[in-house]
């Protein structure tokens, strides 16, 4: 079984940036995406970025420019860098990594204050 795990997240004033971090805990073959989505209170889960099998990234519209998605596949670790935070990117973002099965992370808290 693969664990997911994010951290980076926090509290941090609008125009701030943050890195999220997500390590799994052995190497995954054959991924298909991989990426992060976000969740906030009383609404759906949207994605926010992900990089797909075929090298093409993806944005949300609300973060493009602003957040970029990497990985690092000696560390096992994808990367999302936020920068130019606004107070509605506040949420809970969670990383995934499909492949035969689909991985998801327990979540890391966002908040961005006004």
């Amino acid at each position: 079984q693969v664990q997911l795990v994010e951290s980076g997240g926090g509290l941090v004033q609008a125009g701030g940036s943050l890195r999220l971090s997500c390590v799994a805990s052995r190497t995954i073959a054959s991924i298909n995406a991989m990426g992060w989505y976000r969740q906030a209170p009383g609404k759906q889960r949207e994605l926010v970025a992900d990089i797909l099998s075929g090298g093409n990234n993806r944005y949300g519209e609300s973060v493009k420019g602003r957040f970029t998605i990497s990985r690092d596949n000696a560390k096992n670790t994808m990367y999302l860098q936020m920068n130019s935070l606004k107070p509605d990117d506040t949420a809970v973002y969670y990383c995934y990594v499909r492949s035969a099965y689909l991985f998801w992370g327990q979540g890391t808290q966002v908040t961005v204050s006004s």
